[in-house]
Formats: C-alpha cells, sequence, structure tokens
C-alpha cells in the first residue's frame, strides 16, 4: 500500500479539531473519528472503543455494516492493553496470532489484518481506536500504523477539549437558569402571592355576592394556577433532571414553601421531616408539593395565624403531609373552593384529605397518599 499523504491526515485533523471545537457533542464526534481513521488506513471497519472503570473496553462507534457496538472487550485484550499503556498493537491475522486471538468477538472474525492505537492524551485516556481489514487482505504496514497513532492522539485530545468546552457551557447554562429561577421565585412568585392577599383581604372587606364575588373568587383561583406554573417552572430550572426523585429535591421543596409563607406571614413556620424523602416517586412528590403549596396560601390567607406547624413523614406504606396553625379557622365557603384541589390530588394518588378546622383551635389539614 502506497504511503497516507500527510495533506490527508491534516485535514482529517483539522476537521476532527473543527467538529470538537463548535460545540458538538463529544459523543457526536466519535462516528467522525472512525470514519476518518477507517479511509486514512485504508482499512474495512473501523472501531471507536471507551474504557470502563474496570479496564474493559466497550465498543462505542462503528464505521462499518456490522454491529459491534456495546461488545465488551476483556482488560486482557490487545485494544484494553494500547489503551492502558500507550502503545500500539498490530497484527497480520488477530484471529491466529497468540496475542489477538483468545479474544476476538464472533461479530470480528471475518476480520483479519488490524491494528489499535492509544485514543485520548496521557492525562485522559478515552480509549482506543482501532482499524481492521477482511480476512486475507494486505496487512497493515508500519507506516500505516505510525499514521494511525498520530492520528488517534491528534483526535483524542481534541475530544478531550471539547469535553471540557461542553462542560464548561452546561456550567453557564445552570448558572443562568439559577439565575432566572431565582428571579422568579424571590421577585414574581412573591408579587403573585401579595397580589392575592389583597384580593382576599378585598373579598372578606366588601363581602361581595353573586356574579361579582364568582368573578373575584375565579381571579384568586387563576392567581393559585399561575404560581403553580411559575413554580413548576423553578423546579425545572433548577434540576439537572426534573424527573429524577431526590430527598434533597422534595425536601428542599418543603423547606422554600415554608420559607415563603415565612415572608408572608412574618414569622418562619415550624417544619419537621421524618424519614427519607428520596424514595418518594416523583409524581407523588410533585403532588406533595402541590399540596403543601395550597394549604400554606390558605393560611397566609385566612388564618390570622401566630404559629404554624409543618409535618413530612414518610415510611414503608406512605406518605403524609400535615399543616396546622393556630388561627381563626376557615371562614364559610372557602373550604371547598380553597381545598378542593388538596383533596382531588389525593384522591387522584389514592389517598385522602382531612381538614380538622374551628376557630377556637386553629386548622388542621392532613394529606397522605400510599407509596404502594
Amino acid at each position: 500500500m502506497t504511503a497516507v499523504d500527510p495533506a490527508l491526515v491534516l485535514a482529517a485533523s483539522t476537521e476532527i479539531t473543527t467538529a470538537a471545537l463548535a460545540g458538538d457533542d463529544p459523543d457526536a464526534v466519535l462516528p467522525l473519528v472512525v470514519r476518518r481513521a477507517v479511509e486514512l488506513a485504508g482499512a474495512d471497519l473501523g472501531l471507536a472503543m471507551v474504557t470502563g472503570d474496570d479496564g474493559t473496553l466497550t465498543v462505542e462507534t462503528s464505521s462499518g455494516d456490522d454491529d459491534p457496538v456495546g461488545i465488551v472487550l476483556s482488560s486482557r485484550s490487545s485494544a484494553a492493553r494500547a489503551a492502558r499503556t500507550g502503545v500500539p498493537v498490530v497484527a497480520d491475522d488477530f484471529t491466529t496470532d497468540p496475542r489477538t486471538a483468545p479474544f476476538v468477538p464472533k461479530a470480528l472474525r471475518g476480520y483479519g489484518p488490524f491494528a489499535v492505537a492509544p485514543f485520548g492524551t496521557s492525562e485522559r485516556r478515552i480509549g482506543a481506536l482501532a482499524v481492521y481489514r477482511r480476512k486475507g487482505a494486505t496487512p497493515f504496514s508500519t507506516d500505516t500504523v505510525d499514521v494511525l497513532a498520530a492520528f488517534a492522539a491528534q483526535a483524542g485530545l481534541a475530544v478531550v477539549l471539547a469535553e471540557g468546552f461542553t462542560a464548561r457551557q452546561r456550567v453557564a447554562v445552570y448558572q443562568e437558569r439559577e439565575r432566572i429561577a431565582r428571579d422568579l421565585h424571590d421577585v414574581i412568585i412573591q408579587r403573585l402571592y401579595a397580589t392575592g392577599v389583597q384580593l382576599d383581604l378585598l373579598d372578606r372587606r366588601l363581602k361581595l355576592e353573586g356574579r361579582e364575588g364568582e368573578r373575584l373568587a375565579d381571579a384568586v383561583d387563576q392567581l393559585d394556577q399561575t404560581m403553580a406554573e411559575v413554580r413548576a417552572t423553578v423546579r425545572a430550572l433548577r434540576s439537572a433532571d426534573p424527573g429524577k426523585p431526590g430527598d434533597a429535591d422534595l425536601r428542599g421543596s418543603v423547606l422554600a414553601e415554608a420559607r415563603t409563607a415565612g415572608e408572608l406571614l412574618g414569622f418562619e413556620p415550624e417544619v419537621r421531616i421524618d424519614g427519607d424523602l428520596a424514595e418518594v416517586p416523583p409524581e407523588l412528590a410533585d403532588h406533595a408539593r402541590a399540596a403543601l403549596r395550597e394549604a400554606l396560601s390558605n393560611v397566609v390567607r385566612h388564618s390570622g395565624a401566630r404559629a404554624v406547624g409543618i409535618e413530612v413523614a414518610k415510611d414503608a406504606e406512605r406518605l403524609v403531609l400535615r399543616v396546622a396553625d393556630d388561627g381563626c379557622g376557615i371562614p364559610r365557603g372557602v373550604a371547598r373552593r380553597g381545598l378542593r384541589h388538596l383533596e382531588e390530588r389525593a384522591l387522584a394518588a389514592g389517598g385522602g384529605c382531612e381538614v380538622a378546622s374551628s376557630p377556637r383551635t386553629g386548622t388542621t389539614i392532613t394529606w397522605h397518599v400510599p407509596l404502594t
């Protein structure tokens, strides 16, 4: 085989570097690396393999029609050794060479000439880049293996740089998301809350009835819904994986809701959390957040309380949320309108909601759902 044109090597390396540093996902660059390696080496198949924690190699990308992606190679294989030591390995026929034959996957037995080079840098060893030719084809020359090794090193460096660039981009995005979430929570939600309180006070003072009373009640309900939607947006902005359950997520939501209510009440509610909330399914956690928000909204608007307690308890069978205040009780006509969402959420999840209220003892809302 004729020597590889240095201009082709330079063009391939430049293409890989440009793609990697253009902000593309490093995983999306791997197929391009493999295709160019096959072209430079005059090979029939190329594989990009990533090193695992145990030293094994997993095939991440393939250039051929065969489908070896996902195959795991032993940590004692030649490819793993090349990735580990930084020294390329070449065989005229890797199905018969004693160094490679014991580790040939079934999907690759139709190939013979083989060369593999380390992929990455000395500080960040990604894995190995391997090329193959069909059985009976001309083995890879020393020059070709040298070209493969140089290309693998350059392409590996580009991918490592891309990983760092992508990570920095993600950090910047998360910081901006946190800023937006903070503004939404600290400014928008507080204003909506305050507006809702003023509307409720106006309703109680004017004692509107009929159509005007219904319109004012609808306006308050719309504010509640808007706050719920904004809070859902805040939760999504602050979570890298909003659908993933997590103790810090639900626990943090409870504490955040308590702080928000405290700012409007003029004192901080007492919070007690029992049990590991990490195992609460995401859907139930969302129901619990909304239930707590609704309960505290009623406390802020109607109770005139001087003390509020929030309790969240989880055991093997159920999640229980309890909000108690020492206020004036729930005014007539408010209970069904203000608390119906609590009951609906509990019933939808197979649970229930009980409300005990009187002018003397205040109000206790107990909301519970099964975990199984």
